[in-house]
């Protein structure tokens, strides 16, 4: 069968940019590797807030963490990708560098506040009521990009005047000194000058108005718990007060069981919100993380992403966007490329317990060969998947993806993942890596996940196959982090520091995977009350349709089916309308759980529906309310998420598809 033409467009990508000094920044992470210097890390955008400090962190070139952490396999893979790259093939510069100003205009329109400046910023309601809702740290990352932002524009067009938004959000003096958490836009001084919000920080045991809230932070919460409740620039921003506090020993070969202390009104993982919830989740987390940079001194390396040609047919050297379009229109609701999914799937039919299954590469001559295959004949189902050995599936994905023509961390966060390392505790840097991973596109994240997944169940077998998380890491961390190969060109110190980081953050990437994508309490309470503000100003002509709507429907409803629907106190009533039983009026009792409700219902349905529907393919979603729809985890206490929410409506329906 002929081969199908490899046809290319133009794909134009938007993001930003590293800052200018990112050359400096990164000129003090080389050297050898293995010493210990101690220094500080500048942030991109003006100074520090005098009030917050700097941190003084040790820090080494590479990380005390890879000690003794052998890089022989890194060095081994790197060899091995040499061998299969088509050093014929034209490369492409897939980074662009920004014109002046634009770094800060294209975060703030990724943060969702592009309409702070230009002609709409005096409508802009909407930015206020989500700068509303923003903690003091947050704040002023905000406040930082603006005022660079209109300082760049203001010298590069004198004659073009934008008004200050520190004017046109300005709010009353009454209202400043009442709100005590810093919502909107004041200056950076009078910022300084206002106390911290003593019930936020007493939830951390941080109050610094006494004695015992000068303890340090390790000394109330176990280091192994992670503190999903609380900003976490904020809790950073409050190690400050203490000068006993030091950064910690990082030694990856401890590296701690993180857990997550229980939540009652439970855990919301990526995947769990609606569409619109979730883009203001993305937003507040792209805030975040640069606020936890700002008061961590450590620079946060973005880059805008240039415009490529593109292969649009194949499967390999394909964007990921482009393979799933077409994957879905085969096989609808598709996540993960299928092709990625085949090589995963065909890697564990020749079982994991090989030993040295990610580690030996197939011969690089077949590999070349399967390759124009695949591309070829995939799509056609024409492809021998019989003349494909174990190892040679294996260094087939790896092969898928290094040569994304778009990284699977994204052009815009690559550089971000990789200087998490400079970050100054192990918690910090699950803390950046959980943010950056809400920040992903879906197709990345969603193919991200599947290949971690995979990777883990590696691990498992580690007693075999002799794979331990440690070689896994160091194997997969220059197809994750080399962009076209061309940072393994070259192997000097600079080289040997930036393999040592890229290997211990792609360690923690498969080890924390489950802890990577829940998404902060403090973020899913900002979505909250964002909602609930945007909801005040259509409260009119809502309850204008409410009303109306609610005359044509009792219209319909007959006396029995309104006495049905009745819901005395302490209960609530739960929708199903997959079940022969539509709806159920349940009672709230302390230790009703979501996964109960389910069971009620299902257990009803064992004999009354023509097809048995399993537990693990429903859930029941908080719909409504301050939320736009929101799929629960079994053990959420259904009383106190009612008393959170109490407007919600709760139905039972089918899990999003994985």
């Amino acid at each position: 069968m002929s081969r199908r033409p490899n046809n290319t467009d133009e794909v134009v990508l938007t993001a930003y940019h590293v800052s200018n000094k990112s050359a400096a920044a990164g000129s003090g992470a080389r050297g050898n590797p293995r010493s210990r210097k101690s220094g500080q890390y500048t942030m991109n955008h003006g100074n520090v807030n005098p009030s917050l400090g700097r941190v003084a962190i040790n820090r080494s070139g590479s990380q005390d963490s890879l000690d003794d952490l052998s890089l022989d396999d890194y060095w081994k893979e790197v060899e091995d990708i040499k061998k299969n790259t088509d050093c014929s093939r034209e490369q492409q510069d897939v980074v662009k560098e920004p014109d002046e100003g634009e770094l800060e205009e294209e975060w703030l329109k990724e943060a969702g506040l592009s309409n702070l400046f230009g002609e709409c910023a005096m409508d802009s309601q909407e930015s206020i009521a989500f700068l509303s809702t923003l903690t003091r740290t947050q704040s002023a990352a905000v406040q930082k990009r603006i005022d660079t932002f209109s300082q760049t524009l203001r010298k590069k067009n004198k004659q073009h005047q934008i008004p200050d938004v520190r004017d046109v959000f300005k709010q009353p003096e009454a209202s400043k000194e009442k709100d005590q958490n810093v919502n909107g836009f004041q200056s950076l001084e009078a910022r300084d000058k206002r106390k911290d919000d003593q019930s936020e920080y007493a939830a951390a045991g941080l109050l610094s108005n006494n004695e015992e809230g000068k303890k340090h932070m390790e000394d109330i919460v176990p280091e192994t718990d992670i503190n999903l409740e609380i900003s976490f620039a904020e809790q950073a921003s409050n190690l400050k007060e203490f000068p006993n506090v030091k950064s910690e020993k990082e030694d990856d070969s401890l590296l701690p069981n993180f857990r997550l202390p229980q939540d009652k009104t439970g855990t919301t993982k990526i995947g769990d919100l609606a569409p619109q919830d979730m883009k203001t989740v993305t937003s507040l987390a792209l805030i975040e993380l640069t606020a936890l940079y700002d008061i961590l001194c450590t620079e946060l390396k973005l880059q805008r992403a240039a415009k490529i040609k593109v292969k649009e047919s194949g499967v390999f050297r394909v964007p990921l966007s482009a393979l799933l379009e077409q994957d879905q229109r085969r096989l609808p609701g598709t996540k993960v490329p299928l092709i990625m999914l085949k090589l995963i799937s065909h890697i564990e039919k020749g079982g994991l317990d090989t030993e040295g299954v990610l580690r030996i590469p197939g011969a690089s001559a077949r590999i070349k060969v399967l390759c124009q295959e695949l591309d070829a004949k995939f799509y056609d189902g024409t492809f021998n998947w019989d003349t494909v050995k174990q190892h040679d599936a294996a260094s087939l994905l790896k092969f898928f993806i290094r040569e994304l023509p778009l990284p699977l961390l994204t052009v815009e966060y690559l550089k971000a993942f990789h200087s998490v390392q400079h970050l100054p505790t192990k918690k910090h840097r699950l803390q950046a890596l959980n943010l950056l991973i809400i920040l992903l596109p879906d197709v990345h994240r969603d193919a991200l996940k599947a290949l971690l997944e995979f990777l883990q169940r590696v691990v498992d077998h580690r007693e075999h196959n002799k794979m331990t998380l440690k070689n896994v890491a160091m194997i997969m961390a220059p197809n994750l982090f080399s962009v076209h190969n061309s940072q393994l060109k070259t192997v000097d110190q600079g080289a040997v520091a930036s393999a040592a980081r890229t290997a211990s953050v792609m360690l923690f990437m498969i080890k924390y995977q489950k802890l990577l994508w829940t998404i902060p309490k403090f973020i899913v309470g900002q979505v909250r009350r964002q909602n609930v503000v945007n909801q005040k100003k259509l409260t009119k002509e809502k309850a204008m349709k409410k009303l109306l709507k609610r005359m044509a429907y009792d219209r319909e409803k007959s006396e029995k089916s309104i006495s049905e629907n009745e819901v005395p106190q302490g209960f609530i009533r739960v929708q199903a309308p997959q079940f022969s039983k539509v709806s159920m009026a349940v009672q709230l009792t302390e230790d009703l759980k979501a996964g109960d409700i389910l069971a009620r219902f299902l257990n009803k349905e064992s004999g009354g529906m023509s097809r048995n529907l399993k537990k693990e393919e429903v859930c029941l979603y908080e719909i409504g309310g301050n939320i736009g729809e929101r799929c629960l985890e079994e053990n959420t206490y259904m009383k106190d998420l009612s008393q959170l929410n109490p407007s919600a409506e709760w139905v039972i329906k089918s899990k999003p598809s994985v």
